[in-house]
């Protein structure tokens, strides 16, 4: 992918986490190192947005790790910053 590839799915991953932090009142990550650990939702109805926010949160985390990545090789490129805008795109 793409780094704006990348930076797009980004985006649309964290409007996912807002959904599930604004319905739940947690931040993700929070959440994520309570699910992690083991616990248990409450109430029945909530299995299986905590398994999806998991999955969204895991998602986003390696998306970042990519896109990171991907705009680190451009830099060892000694790509400007106007550069690196254009490479991206």
């Amino acid at each position: 992918m793409s780094p704006y590839d990348l930076l797009t799915d980004i985006h649309v991953l964290e409007e996912e986490l807002l959904d599930f932090e604004r319905k739940y009142g947690v931040r993700s990550e929070t959440f994520y190192a309570a699910y992690m650990s083991g616990e248990e939702p409450d109430d029945d109805a909530w299995v299986l947005d905590f398994g999806e926010w998991a999955s969204v949160y895991r998602t986003w985390l390696e998306r970042q790790a990519e896109y990171r990545n991907a705009i680190q090789q451009i830099q060892h490129r000694k790509v400007s910053l106007s550069g690196l805008i254009r490479v991206a795109a």
